[in-house]
């Protein structure tokens, strides 16, 4: 099993990281013919507005969105939770559009700026009994999600920051900056799923 980490700008090196101490094989993903080695890709924390114009620079974005509307499994986190949802508020005019893959909408910087970030103690419902410590910079939030969608973590106040769209997963938090592999092992198991023979 393989998983591309999308390397274009962001914190990518932290979950290639993660993924190596998983069990699993990684390489880091900056063209299109990066993608057709991989069994499943992490989109990472980063600036989305930048992630998206170099996915489109790069002639990335069109294959991906194939890929993913054929079932191919993709971890977005922070940023990368922006790059997956359907609609974006809380956006620049100019922003481009997001891939529009997963029926969430997403609003940008919710909590506020860098100095705003925090962490907190999660129950996250596929992660079992154990809290999962979540850490929290400039991070986006999900407003609302379509019936295909599964929430898995909210905050006290109610608050979207965990769900699931079949082989699609998303997180408001960043799981690569804990030593909790929970988040990371929970994505394998979606990919490993779809190989032949499971």
């Amino acid at each position: 099993m393989k998983i591309g980490v999308l390397a274009l700008q962001g914190a990518f090196i932290e979950h290639v990281a993660v993924i190596r101490n998983s069990g699993a094989e990684v390489a880091e993903i900056r063209l299109p013919q990066d993608l057709k080695d991989i069994d499943g890709l992490i989109i990472p924390g980063g600036e989305s507005t930048t992630i998206l114009k170099l996915m489109h620079g790069y002639k990335i974005f069109q294959p991906l969105k194939k890929m993913i509307g054929k079932g191919f499994p993709v971890l977005g986190t922070c940023a990368g939770m922006i790059c997956l949802a359907k609609t974006v508020s809380n956006s620049q005019e100019s922003v481009l559009s997001p891939l529009e893959v997963m029926d969430i909408h997403v609003r940008r910087n919710a909590f506020g700026r860098q100095v705003d970030s925090f962490e907190t103690d999660l129950q996250v419902t596929v992660l079992g009994e154990k809290k999962y410590h979540a850490v929290f910079i400039r991070a986006p939030l999900i407003e609302s999600v379509g019936p295909q969608v599964k929430i898995l973590a909210e905050l006290p106040d109610k608050t979207i920051v965990a769900a699931q769209q079949g082989n699609l997963l998303v997180s408001s938090f960043h799981p690569e900056l804990t030593d909790d592999l929970r988040f990371h092992q929970y994505f394998l198991t979606l990919v490993k799923s779809r190989q032949p023979g499971n």
